[in-house]
């Protein structure tokens, strides 16, 4: 028996929803960081190459990404509900 018999076997019957709840949030808490984080960073980088002296694309993409992320959120817990 090879090893991907093993893994096949060992989690024969589970399915992805017999998770804990918690572990689902976790992910999903990487989840929304890595979205405000990169928008966050799209709006800096394209700050840094323009000539403005107000951070209007760094406010701007900080918030369009949050609101991004917060929808995600609200759609993952409506998708529980």
């Amino acid at each position: 028996m090879n090893s991907d018999q093993k893994d096949s076997k060992s989690y024969k019957g589970k399915s992805p929803g017999n998770y804990p709840t918690f572990v689902k949030y976790i992910g999903l808490s990487f989840q929304l960081f890595a979205i405000i984080g990169g928008g966050t960073w799209l709006g800096w980088w394209i700050q840094q190459r323009s000539d403005m002296k107000f951070p209007v694309w760094i406010l701007f993409f900080s918030f369009l990404s949050v609101f991004i992320a917060f929808y995600q959120l609200w759609l993952s817990i409506k998708r529980d509900g």
